[in-house]
């Protein structure tokens, strides 16, 4: 396959290395570059014309003042500067046939693409391509990466993304899983990513400070066990977005171990955001249940499935913000017997318990609600849609037409008369008039 290598630096040199070993590579760079195994051009677009596939490594670069050297903390937020890789690709858009795909591998926030590169380049073919590596082993984390993510302007597999999967069958030492999605899917993956680990590592540092300022304590003893706890900790569950956290203890430790970092003095609390969120969040889910203008019934008031403890309830505290909002509010919940009026009417359902439970691989049917296919209710024809909720002695749960039901877990199919929002999938939704 015949590559361009565009913005051969640090990261590119190393990346078009490894693609040149299996490849024909013509790199380009604004400033003079050795790489071992391919030819540089001295023009961009000797570079680029005629090529099966285009990469571009331009740097997006931060403020020299936001490298973390030195405190940040009390700077603005501030994005990314994306002005050399949009003059790069305008470029690189004057030049190609624009069946050529573009593959962008610099990092981005989520959004750049559709919102502020692509329509400063039309017609141009660009998937986003982020890599995992780190500097010192570019080279074998290349070519062993833990997935491969591949976003384009629909998520959908194109001639690009062809050429691109055989470029890297070729080239792959390991079978790296492959993510593909939308430009947007593919932007969150890499920076969320990356401070997944930034989280875990502040998270063991505070553990650290505490042994320090508590005393009696070797932060390894806790550590090297919640690294092998993988139940929970260190493994897939909790990482589908729903709800938030509930229960007598999750939320309680937040707060306890706000009063401990200032008990001790650490200089920090971690876990003021973690509860400012959880309250925010479940706001923000308020606010989507109140603006269609209809009675709330959240299904689901304990503070998961089969129990009727409300303690911590993340369903209760949605409806705290309904109800700050003037909202009519109502819960169905079998195991505490608590059920909205007969003849209510049309009413926004907010499915506040999961389909599944959050960890394990044990299915709903062990603990949880089983959603089965929607269907007509019996005598009722088309006047009424259910759903079955799995609870023991599997309640029905009867939707007037012109419902709408909120799934937080984008679980539930279409069903008849009643609008199904997946809460959490906004592809085909424009989110924008719905704000």
């Amino acid at each position: 396959m015949k590559v361009g290598f565009v913005g051969v630096g640090k990261l590119g040199q190393s990346c078009a290395e490894m693609i040149a070993e299996k490849h024909t590579v013509i790199g380009y760079d604004i400033y003079p570059r050795f790489p071992v195994n391919f030819e540089m051009s001295t023009n961009l677009r000797d570079a680029v014309v005629g090529q099966d596939l285009v990469f571009v490594a331009v740097q997006t670069p931060h403020d020299p003042l936001y490298d973390g050297k030195e405190p940040t903390s009390h700077l603005p937020p501030k994005d990314f500067d994306y002005s050399s890789v949009i003059a790069v690709l305008q470029d690189i858009n004057q030049s190609i046939d624009h069946n050529t795909p573009v593959v962008l591998i610099s990092t981005v926030l989520p959004g750049t693409i559709r919102n502020h590169i692509s329509q400063h380049l039309p017609g141009m073919n660009i998937i986003y391509n982020p890599y995992l590596i780190a500097m010192g082993t570019v080279k074998w984390d290349m070519i062993n990466p833990e997935m491969i993510m591949i976003g384009t302007h629909n998520g959908q597999v194109d001639t690009g993304v062809t050429r691109l999967r055989q470029l890297y069958k070729d080239i792959m030492q390991n079978s790296p899983r492959e993510v593909l999605g939308t430009w947007e899917e593919i932007e969150c993956l890499k920076v969320f990513y990356n401070t997944f680990i930034s989280m875990k590592i502040s998270l063991v540092n505070m553990i650290q400070d505490v042994a320090e300022r508590l005393g009696n304590m070797n932060a390894d003893t806790v550590c090297d066990a919640l690294a092998s706890s993988s139940r929970r900790i260190m493994g897939p569950a909790y990482m589908k977005p729903g709800m938030g956290d509930g229960g007598a203890c999750h939320p309680r430790d937040n707060i306890a171990l706000r009063f401990l970092a200032q008990q001790l003095d650490l200089g920090y609390d971690l876990f003021d955001s973690v509860v400012r969120s959880r309250e925010q969040q479940a706001k923000n889910m308020a606010d989507t249940l109140v603006a269609y203008g209809l009675p709330i019934v959240i299904v689901g008031k304990s503070y998961k499935p089969l129990v009727e403890y409300e303690n911590g309830s993340s369903s209760i505290l949605v409806g705290h913000y309904v109800q700050q909002r003037g909202a009519a509010l109502y819960y169905h919940d079998e195991v505490i017997g608590e059920y909205p009026p007969d003849g209510i009417g049309p009413c926004v359902y907010l499915m506040a318990h999961s389909p599944e439970v959050t960890y394990g691989e044990q299915l709903a049917e062990v603990r949880g609600f089983a959603m089965e296919k929607s269907r007509s209710v019996q005598g009722l024809g088309d006047e009424h849609s259910s759903v079955v909720v799995n609870t023991g002695n599997k309640k029905e749960i009867r939707f007037t037409p012109g419902s709408v039901i909120v799934d937080p877990w984008r679980r539930l199919p279409d069903m008849q008369n009643v609008r199904v929002v997946h809460y959490g999938n906004s592809i085909g939704r424009n989110v924008a008039t719905e704000s």
